[in-house]
């Protein structure tokens, strides 16, 4: 009896430890069976298990919950997100999303990734290091939005090039300089706009919070009018990088009336 009853004890002291776990300190890469996409940080917090760790059914709640405890968004841009998430999943009238979803292209997915390549030339839910080089060799060892544009515009340029059935819509290029100011404002400094190279190496290699390099899960919390006007900043400097004058102002008062129009009040 008396082992038996510490056996009981061992168990479920062990279950309360795993439990109480620091999601920031579990890390785990996918399983087989497990999908995952094109965004860096939706993969990351599954590895997590800020989202459900197989990538699989994630409902508003998942999303919602998910990135608050891990980046400390608010309602409002998981909200955003999720609407444009599920118009991804080929199931009528769907609740949730997969994060293989996101990898129909055209839709959310787009050309000219940061990290990923074309469509043309394989999967977006793959890392592709000499895609992230070529980024990367355009940041100094501190990122910000010039040098965050600067990579944006290499990398379209370089896929305008190579890619026969290159194309980008005015959702690309929103996402496009929303992702740039998102990685910068979650990994660094949402006022100065500025984040060390190394955290977002970091993450964009190992889809893994840069923790042990001294990140944090932001005080503050990164709200829909924080996303707009950081977006904006980085627009204003991709705007001056361009070659051609069609796509001008395009793709941040594209993305301005998204959020306007869609992003809602929970």
């Amino acid at each position: 009896m008396r082992l038996a009853a510490f056996l009981s004890l061992a168990v479920a002291a062990a279950a309360v430890n795993v439990s109480n776990s620091d999601p920031f300190e579990q890390w785990h890469g996918p399983k087989a069976g497990d999908v995952r996409g094109p965004c860096p940080f939706l993969n990351t917090f599954a590895n997590h298990g800020f989202l459900p760790r197989t990538g699989k059914y994630i409902t508003l709640d998942d999303l919602t919950n998910g990135l608050f405890n891990a980046v400390n968004f608010d309602a409002n841009i998981s909200a955003f997100l999720f609407d444009f998430a599920i118009s991804t999943n080929p199931e009528p009238n769907s609740s949730w999303f997969s994060l293989d979803h996101l990898t129909r292209h055209n839709v959310l997915e787009h050309d000219a990734s940061l990290s990923r390549v074309d469509a043309f030339h394989g999967h977006a839910d793959i890392f592709n290091q000499e895609a992230f080089d070529e980024t990367r060799s355009h940041w100094g060892d501190i990122v910000n939005v010039e040098s965050g544009a600067a990579a944006i515009v290499a990398r379209m340029k370089t896929c305008k090039s190579t890619n026969p059935q290159y194309s980008l819509s005015q959702l690309g290029e929103a996402f496009i300089l929303g992702e740039t100011a998102a990685f910068i404002s979650i990994l660094g400094d949402a006022e100065a706009l500025t984040v060390e190279k190394t955290r977002v190496e970091y993450l964009f290699q190992n889809e893994r919070l840069p923790t042990e390099l001294g990140w944090k899960r932001p005080e503050a919390q990164f709200t829909t009018d924080i996303l707009v006007r950081n977006l904006q900043a980085v627009a204003v400097e991709y705007q001056k990088r361009l070659n051609s004058t069609v796509l001008r102002k395009r793709g941040v008062d594209y993305a301005e009336r998204l959020m306007n129009g869609r992003a809602r009040v929970l």
